[in-house]
């Protein structure tokens, strides 16, 4: 069937390049005209007229090789309504190919009346590259002023904060897509040497210290933040500005996502917390962390949560030789493992439906898949629920860490990695003193098997399941109050990609026995968080969106500790990783204590904290 829409846009095409070489044919002549025109002092008596007879004589020849040099050259395949450098760069090397082509033809055709005029060459070559360029340009011009005329009236009025390269490439897309809707009405740059100058025709009206003054002045309702390379203490301090002028934001993502330097409107995103935090890009080892990784059969228990999906994603993308995916709850694991077949359909993937609880099933599974290493993430991590259910923290955090390490100590693991939380430190709820207890069993084990298990501790992680951004927003979708439980409590936080590319360097260091602790940067107040959040939704926090502060939930610390005072701290090649020293333990006396936790735990104690108590030392139950 033929296809009308392809036939009448060939059509168009081929009318648009037949009358592009009729401008091409009649610029040749009048730049070949003028040439002789000036040469001979603006007459067209002799000699110009031998001249011109002669160039008459060989025009045909002359014409149809040029068209052959402008074609080979790409002057007719370029959307001229886009054109820029690189096309200019093509008719300029065309109008040299074809000064020499004529230059050929009349120094050695026309070799018995001594040719052409040397200047003849020059002048023809000159005007022929002016008017060809000329004629494409026309055709942008007309596109750029169509489209101001389209678009003026209900663009948003956009000002762009850096002007740098990221800054100069929006100015210049921006300007080439009407359909884009924004108009670029100034730009601010810290370079105080770049205030007054004009950049693609747009003022730079000032430093960030006038973000407010001009979002006002020019009625700006989106500010495009384009400094990729920016420090993250510096970025935050320009968006504590330009949040207080209540316009739409969108950032220009970090240098390193951003291929080969090139920035696009489609690479701009909205402004969200994680930008707030003035946090420096993490770095890692990557060849370290593939060689680490890269043939391996690795599993991942809890893979279905926030922190063991991202560690499922980051070690697909390092070639494991097959990877294991283990969880109780089946519908965000299977989320996963749809994921993971899309992106990585080449990946060795294994999905398994279990309970750390289950010594059997575990045991099994370690013996059918044999894995070299295992990250142990699986848990109950929700604060104020295992207060009320305390005996299940202790089931499933500490008897389930148990049972995989006996599993990978049986099954000769080569590392073990646990995830474990700041909470475990100078913990005052059972969540945290079974995480502490999962560190005691980690440390115990390690010094009885040929396997190294290690824990990574950290702190809180933005967006995970039940975290305080979630039922930020909610309330804040809701219409308010958004809760806060203390006007002065703090926490560490830290994006789960970056948390657990960490993690795995961690696992590349590790030897055996050590508690890595990460660096989670500043801590960050949590009202400070909530009042970010409703600002960045377009609202006033107190007078749109209400503030409510509801008190300390059962278990909860004003603030966390990321190291006991006995733990000390030594440094490993990644600055964001450190170690802390393992403290001291009576082996075979712990052991003993579990196995009495065990039987203990199974008849559903109503004095469980009391009784962790004394096996944790460092364990303060709040009443």
């Amino acid at each position: 069937m033929i296809n009308r829409s392809k036939l009448n846009f060939d059509k168009a095409s081929l009318i648009k390049t037949c009358l592009l070489i009729v401008c091409d044919l009649a610029a040749i002549e009048t730049s070949s005209f003028l040439a002789l025109f000036i040469r001979f002092d603006f007459s067209t008596s002799e000699p110009m007229g031998t001249y011109w007879q002669m160039f008459k004589g060989h025009q045909l020849v002359v014409m149809a090789l040029a068209i052959v040099i402008f074609a080979g050259c790409h002057m007719y395949s370029s959307l001229w309504s886009y054109v820029g450098i690189r096309d200019m760069l093509n008719v300029l090397v065309a109008t040299i190919l074809y000064t020499l082509m004529v230059t050929f033809i009349f120094a050695f055709l026309e070799h018995d009346n001594y040719g052409m005029p040397r200047s003849f060459y020059l002048l023809s070559g000159g005007f022929l590259f002016a008017t060809t360029f000329f004629i494409r340009f026309v055709a942008r011009a007309a596109r750029e002023l169509k489209g101001i005329g389209n678009s003026s009236g209900q663009a948003k009025r956009a000002m762009i904060v850096g002007a740098g390269a990221a800054g100069a490439g929006l100015i210049k897309e921006i300007k080439a897509n009407p359909s884009l809707k924004k108009k670029i009405i100034c730009l601010v740059d810290d370079d105080e040497s770049k205030t007054g100058k004009r950049m693609y025709g747009v003022r730079i009206a000032g430093t960030t210290n006038d973000i407010e003054a001009l979002a006002e002045r020019y009625s700006i309702n989106q500010i495009l933040i384009a400094m990729p390379s920016v420090s993250g203490e510096e970025k935050k301090r320009i968006l504590d500005i330009c949040k207080q002028t209540g316009c739409e934001m969108m950032i220009v993502p970090g240098i390193y996502q951003i291929i080969r330097g090139d920035v696009s409107v489609s690479q701009l995103k909205h402004v969200d917390v994680n930008d707030l935090l003035g946090r420096d890009p993490i770095e890692v080892d990557i060849d370290g962390i593939m060689e680490y990784v890269s043939d391996k059969v690795i599993m991942v228990t809890g893979a279905g949560g926030s922190i063991g999906s991202e560690l499922c994603r980051q070690i697909a993308s390092h070639n494991p030789k097959q990877l294991i995916m283990v969880d109780i709850y089946e519908n965000t694991t299977y989320g996963v493992q749809n994921e993971l077949k899309r992106d990585f359909p080449e990946l060795n993937l294994v999905v398994l439906i279990a309970s750390v609880r289950n010594t059997k099933r575990i045991d099994n599974i370690f013996a059918m898949y044999r894995p070299d290493i295992v990250y142990h993430a699986a848990a109950h991590k929700h604060v104020p629920l295992m207060e009320d259910s305390p005996n299940e923290a202790i089931k499933n955090n500490v008897l389930g860490t148990w049972k995989m390490v006996l599993a990978s100590d049986k099954w000769k693991v080569n590392k073990f990695v646990l995830i474990s939380t700041d909470k475990a430190v100078n913990p005052t709820n059972i969540m945290g003193a079974s995480k502490r207890l999962c560190e005691m069993i980690v440390q115990t084990y390690n010094k009885m098997s040929d396997t190294d298990f290690v824990a990574v501790r950290f702190g809180n992680v933005l967006g995970s399941h039940g975290s305080v951004i979630p039922l930020f927003k909610q309330q804040i979708s809701e219409g308010g109050p958004v809760t806060v439980t203390h006007p002065d409590i703090i926490r560490y936080f830290m994006t789960i990609p970056e948390a657990v590319s960490l993690v795995l360097q961690a696992g590349a260091f590790a030897n055996g026995g050590e508690i890595f602790v990460l660096d989670m940067g500043k801590p960050v107040k949590i009202d400070d968080l909530a009042r970010n959040l409703i600002l960045l939704s377009g609202l006033k926090p107190g007078i749109d969106i209400e503030i409510k502060y509801v008190g300390l939930r059962p278990g909860e610390k004003l603030f966390e500790e990321l190291l006991m005072d006995e733990e000390g701290l030594q440094d490993t090649a990644n600055k964001m990783i450190h170690i802390g020293h393992p403290i001291a333990i009576d082996e075979e006396h712990f052991i003993e204590r579990l196995e009495e936790l065990k039987d203990y735990v199974e008849n559903e104690p109503d004095d469980i904290k009391r009784y962790i108590k004394n096996i944790v030392p460092t364990y303060t139950p709040k009443k």
